[in-house]
Parts: structure tokens; C-alpha cells; sequence
């Protein structure tokens, strides 16, 4: 399974980005898909996760109301709509998708991904 990440970029302050997260390989069976990110010198921290069957969502306290993440399961993709950019959202953000064993309390630990993408540059400017 492949993960492919695309859509950051350079905005600024208040403005807005998708990011995106193709599959491909072998069909993917993870129970949950999530966004993670890592800024220069700091660990990669959780971001917002999504369970397969839409029923949970969860977001990071960071950008719970300006985040949406969302999943199309007939194209396995994964989406991250960001609003309400700040600078502190500069990172690079990663998609992930667990094995299909995750419960719902460890859906927030990046060690309960297996498959991650490339990842892909957000820079928010002041």
C-alpha cells in the first residue's frame, strides 16, 4: 500500500489549503486514516484521525474547528481541509492509515499507523 500526499503550499495567516491523500496498491483495510504533522525540531504530532465507517472523528485541540477531515471510501482517499491558517501550523504534514486493529483509544498514537505518505510542506506566513 502506497500512500500519496499532495496539496500544501505557502499561505498566509488566516487563509485556507486542502490537503489530499491517494492509495494505491493492494486494497487498503485500515479501520482508521489520519493527518499527522512535524515542524523543523519538534516531534510528529497528531493532527485529526477519521474511523472507515465515518463514525468518529478526531481532532487535534490545536485545530479542532478550523480542521475538517473527511474520507471517500470508494476512491480511498483521504482529505484535510484546513481554514483559519496560523504560522504555527507550519509543518509537514503526513497521511497515515493504521493496520485495521486500532481501537478507538490508541487512534490518536502515530506507532498504530503502518502505512504512511511522503509527506508535504504547509507554510503559513505571518
Amino acid at each position: 500500500v502506497q500512500l500519496q500526499a499532495s496539496g500544501g503550499g505557502l499561505v498566509q495567516a488566516g487563509g485556507s489549503l486542502t490537503l489530499s491523500c491517494a492509495t494505491s496498491g493492494r486494497t487498503l483495510t485500515s479501520r482508521f486514516m489520519g493527518w499527522f504533522r512535524q515542524a523543523p525540531g519538534k516531534e510528529r504530532e497528531f493532527v485529526a484521525t477519521l474511523r472507515r465507517d465515518g463514525g468518529y472523528t478526531y481532532y487535534a485541540d490545536s485545530v479542532k474547528g478550523r480542521f475538517t477531515i473527511s474520507r471517500d471510501n470508494t476512491r480511498n482517499t483521504l482529505s484535510l481541509l484546513m481554514n483559519s491558517l496560523k504560522p504555527e501550523d507550519t509543518a509537514v504534514y503526513y497521511c497515515a492509515a493504521d493496520s485495521g486493529r486500532t481501537i478507538l483509544s490508541e487512534a490518536r498514537n502515530p506507532a498504530r499507523y503502518i502505512y504512511w505518505g511522503q509527506g508535504t510542506q504547509v507554510t503559513v506566513s505571518s
